[in-house]
C-alpha cells in the first residue's frame, strides 16, 4: 500500500499557456531533470506528472537541446499542446493514490506552472495547489512533498546515498542562455506554424454551413442558442422593485469566481452531468465547464457548483448545494432555482468580503442571471465581477461600513424585499427589508453599486448585451 501523509505532491504539471513557451524556463526545466537523471534521482512513486508546453515549438527545442529523454526518464512525457491542469483537465489519480487520499482525508498537493490555482480547480482530490516555475515542478516531484524547505533539506539522495539538495541540480544563467542559443531556431517556428491556415486536414474538413447568421444545431452538446434575448422588448422597460425574494446561497468571504461558476471537471453525479448523460456524452467525452462555456444549459447546471463551495444555508457541507425554502428540502443548486423560477420567487445571494475574486470569468454573472438571482448582497466585491452582475442584470448591494449578515442577525432564511426604482441615482441607499419566519422583519441600509450613470442604464436595460442592441435597433430606425 502507498503510505502518504498531508502535503505529499500527487500532482506536478509543466502546464500553461502562459510560460510554457518561454525558453529561459522550459530549458531550465529540462536541465533540472537532466542533472536530477544523472544524480540517480528519481520522481516519488505517487507524484502524477505531465509535460503540455504552449508551442510545438517547445518540443522541437527540447529535442534539439538533447533533454526530452531526461524530462521522459522522470515521468514529465508530452500529452498534448491546450489547456490541461490548469483548467482541471488533469485526469484521475492512480486508484491506490485515490483511495489512500479518501480513506485518510489527505491535503494533498498540486504543484503546476500553470496560472489558475482556485479552490477546486485542479483536481477534486488535490486540496493544496501552488504555482510554481517548470524548474520548480520538477524539484517538487523529485521531493515529493511541498512541506520542505528547498534551501536547506534534500530532494532525495543519488545513487551512492549522498543527499541531493536543489542547489546541486539548478543550472545557472549561462548554461539555459548557451543552450538556448544553441537549440531554438527560427526555422522551428517556420515548420510548425508556417502555412497552418491549410495544414490541419481535420480542421478544414468541417464543414462551414453557408450565411451570414449562424446556424444553432439542437443536437450540440457544446454550442447552444442562449437565452439572454429571450422576450426582449424594443422599449427600455422601468425599475422594478424586487420583492418576496429567498435565498440561493449564502457564502462567506472570498468566494472566487471559479466557486461561482467552475472551470473545471464536471462531475457524473451532478445537474450538468446529468444533462449530459441523457444527451447520450459518456463520462470520458464530459471535458470540463470550461470547453463547455458556449452551451448554456451545461454553465447553469454547474453555476454555484463548485466541489469546494460552501454555502451557509446547509451547515457542515461542500459543493452546490442549497435547502429549497419552499419544501425544506437538500438539492442542488440548479434543481432548486429552477423550481423557484416556476413558482415565480425572485433570488438573493448572500456574500461576504471580496465577492468574485480571482479571474473576471463572464459566465459567473451569467450563471447568475440565468438561474433567477437578481440581487448580490456582500460586504464588498471584486471590481470586475461587480462590472459583470450589473452587465447581466443582477443588482449589487453592499452593506454598509461595519455591518455585515452576521452583525444584522441575517441567516439566509428570510424572505426579502429590495425598493429600488426606476429613478435610481449611483451609490444611493437602499434600505432591504429581511422577514424572518415569525414575521420579524429586519430592515438595513445598503449601497446601491450602481456606482455610475452608464451603470444605471446597463441595469434598467437588463444588461449591457440589452442595452446595446436597444442602441443598434433605436440608430437604426433613425436611419431608416
Amino acid at each position: 500500500p502507498i503510505r502518504l501523509r498531508h502535503g505529499d505532491v500527487a500532482i506536478a504539471a509543466i502546464t500553461s499557456c502562459t510560460n510554457t513557451s518561454n525558453p529561459s524556463v522550459m530549458i531550465g526545466a529540462g536541465l533540472v531533470a537532466k542533472k536530477a537523471v544523472e544524480r540517480g534521482l528519481k520522481v516519488k512513486p505517487f507524484v502524477k506528472t505531465s509535460l503540455a508546453p504552449g508551442s510545438k515549438v517547445v518540443t522541437d527545442y527540447l529535442f534539439e537541446a538533447g533533454l526530452t529523454p531526461y524530462l521522459d526518464q522522470l515521468g514529465f512525457n508530452l500529452v498534448g499542446y491546450g489547456c490541461t491542469t490548469c483548467i482541471g483537465n488533469s485526469g484521475p489519480l492512480p486508484k491506490p493514490v485515490a483511495d489512500a487520499v479518501r480513506e485518510g482525508d489527505l491535503i494533498m498537493a498540486g504543484v503546476l506552472s500553470g496560472n489558475r490555482n482556485f479552490e477546486g480547480r485542479i483536481h477534486p482530490l488535490v486540496q493544496a495547489n501552488f504555482l510554481a516555475s517548470p524548474p520548480l515542478v520538477v524539484a517538487f516531484a523529485l521531493a515529493g512533498t511541498v512541506d520542505i524547505d528547498l534551501t536547506s533539506e534534500p530532494l532525495g539522495q543519488d545513487s551512492s546515498g549522498n543527499d541531493v539538495y536543489l542547489k546541486d541540480i539548478w543550472p545557472t544563467g549561462k548554461e539555459i542562455h548557451d543552450l538556448i542559443n544553441s537549440s531554438v531556431k527560427p526555422e522551428m517556428f517556420e515548420k510548425e506554424y508556417g502555412g497552418i491556415e491549410e495544414s490541419n486536414e481535420d480542421w478544414n474538413r468541417i464543414k462551414i454551413p453557408e450565411g451570414s447568421i449562424y446556424s444553432w444545431s439542437a443536437d450540440s452538446t457544446y454550442v447552444q442558442e442562449p437565452p439572454f434575448f429571450v422576450g426582449l422588448s424594443p422599449e427600455t422597460p422601468k425599475i422594478k422593485s424586487v420583492t418576496g425574494a429567498r435565498v440561493l446561497a449564502k457564502v462567506g468571504d472570498s468566494t472566487t469566481t471559479d466557486h461561482i461558476s467552475p472551470a473545471g471537471a464536471i462531475k457524473p453525479d451532478g445537474p450538468a452531468g446529468a444533462y449530459l448523460q441523457g444527451r447520450g456524452v459518456k463520462f470520458l467525452d464530459f471535458n470540463s465547464f470550461g470547453s463547455r462555456r458556449g452551451n448554456h444549459e451545461v454553465m447553469m447546471r454547474g453555476t454555484f457548483a463548485n466541489i469546494r463551495i460552501k454555502n451557509q444555508l446547509v451547515p457542515g457541507t461542500e459543493g452546490g448545494i442549497t435547502k429549497y425554502f419552499g419544501s425544506d428540502e437538500v438539492m442542488p443548486i440548479y434543481d432548486a432555482a429552477m423550481k423557484y423560477q416556476a413558482a415565480g420567487t425572485p433570488l438573493v445571494v448572500l456574500a461576504g468580503k471580496d465577492y468574485g475574486m480571482g479571474s473576471s470569468r463572464d459566465w459567473a454573472a451569467k450563471g447568475t442571471i440565468l438561474l433567477g438571482v437578481k440581487v448580490v448582497i456582500a460586504d464588498s466585491f471584486e471590481r470586475i465581477h461587480r462590472s459583470n452582475l450589473i452587465g447581466m442584470g443582477v443588482l449589487p448591494l453592499q452593506y454598509k461600513d461595519g455591518e455585515n449578515a452576521a452583525s444584522l442577525g441575517l441567516d439566509g432564511t428570510e424572505t426579502y424585499d429590495v425598493p429600488v426604482t426606476d429613478d435610481v441615482k449611483p451609490r444611493q441607499n437602499i434600505k432591504v427589508s429581511a422577514r424572518k419566519s415569525d414575521g420579524t422583519v429586519i430592515a438595513f441600509d445598503t449601497v446601491c453599486r450602481l456606482d455610475t450613470p452608464i451603470d444605471v442604464e446597463y441595469y434598467r436595460n437588463g444588461g449591457i448585451l440589452h442595452y446595446v442592441l436597444r442602441e443598434f435597433l433605436d440608430r437604426s430606425s433613425v436611419e431608416a
